[in-house]
């Protein structure tokens, strides 16, 4: 069942701003566990994009990305 939104609205304060946004496309067949997660995931502002073969390489891509975000070109 979804989440009540105001639920989710009280739960995730503040705004949701595009630089922040990442689609997370899963392998047909993934575990939901952390060490056996595995798909792509694409940064939706700047189209960058990887693979990630755990939890922990989806989160440091997102934080390279977003690091590389603050850097003035």
């Amino acid at each position: 069942m979804p989440a009540d939104p105001a639920t989710a609205d009280e739960l995730t304060p503040g705004p949701f701003p595009p630089d922040w946004a990442f689609v997370l496309q899963l392998r047909v067949g993934t575990p939901f566990a952390n060490d056996g997660l595995c798909g792509r995931i694409e940064h939706v502002r700047s189209g960058q994009a990887g693979l990630f073969a755990s939890l922990e390489e989806a989160r440091a891509f997102m934080e390279r990305v977003m690091a590389g975000a603050a850097t003035p070109p």
